[in-house]
């Protein structure tokens, strides 16, 4: 019972104790951070209209690090080219794929988010990424500070990004003929592709240098080259290539494309060439 008591005792001291600190303490005050959803800007508005409701895919542009490499020097879009380049994507890529595919395919197959950044993706090995496709449900896009309207061959090597990106996420729907494609040049591909120029790619079966990095590339860097070029301009490139061997290469790659195209979606990739080459001509001269 001595016990007893004497543990009462300890228990009320320390309440005594507890209490008289507590009473110094200053109250809590509400907190300062805000947790209310910021108003939707009229830009927020045009892509709720123009990308989030029609095709369900959200686009990022407000800086977000858990979006991109922190290891790299990246920054958000310049607010002002934001609209400009989703109108460029909407009317080359988008509309184009919409007039031949038909109104429901990319809502149907489609990445649910673009991500924007200002800057250059500039790698160790002296490249730059362009675009990134994560998982078939986001592409990035860098560089879009400098995209200018106005530029054919600027508006080119923008579109070849979501073009290349989005043909990955169509092979990630339904594969293509890997077999056959890797029989046409398979002493060629290499992991060091970026100390190969273009025109020496050429030379060796390939559109760019960078398709010579594997398969999955050759196949996307092939069918964007034909997609951001006019008839003409493919043909150009075709002419160039002194080697017969290369250029029956490259024609052949060409097929398995265009039998994809046709097999996996029934997309006649040549129409797809010239409604897109249509839209970039209105882009340019609008």
């Amino acid at each position: 019972m001595k016990i007893l008591n004497k543990y009462k005792k300890l228990a009320l001291l320390s309440a005594v104790v507890l209490l008289g600190s507590c009473a110094g303490d200053e109250p809590l005050k509400d907190s300062q951070l805000d947790l209310s959803t910021p108003p939707k800007t009229a830009l927020d508005n045009w892509i709720d209209t123009n990308y989030l409701l029609p095709y369900n895919i959200n686009v990022q542009y407000k800086w977000n690090p858990n979006a991109v490499d922190n290891n790299r020097f990246l920054y958000p879009p310049i607010q002002a080219k934001v609209q400009p380049v989703l109108e460029i994507v909407q009317k080359i890529w988008l509309e184009s794929y919409k007039a031949v595919a038909g109104p429901n395919f990319v809502k149907n197959i489609a990445p649910r988010e673009f991500v924007l950044v200002g800057g250059v993706n500039l790698n160790t090995t002296g490249t730059i990424t362009l675009g990134l496709a994560e998982g078939g449900k986001r592409i990035t896009f860098f560089e879009t500070d400098n995209v200018d309207k106005k530029n054919r061959a600027n508006i080119k090597r923008f579109l070849r990004t979501i073009q290349h990106e989005y043909i990955h996420i169509l092979n990630q729907t339904k594969p293509f003929d890997e077999k056959s494609m890797a029989t046409i040049t398979p002493t060629g591909y290499s992991s060091a592709w970026y100390n190969t120029s273009d025109a020496v790619a050429l030379e060796e079966g390939f559109l760019t240098a960078y398709a010579k990095s594997n398969i999955n590339e050759d196949f996307a860097e092939t069918a964007a080259t034909i997609l951001v070029s006019s008839k003409a301009e493919y043909a150009a490139i075709l002419a160039a290539i002194v080697s017969p061997v290369a250029r029956a290469s490259i024609k052949s790659k060409e097929a398995i494309v265009v039998k994809y195209y046709k097999d996996a979606f029934n997309i006649d990739l040549y129409k797809l060439r010239d409604e897109a080459e249509k839209n970039t001509n209105d882009v340019i001269n609008n």
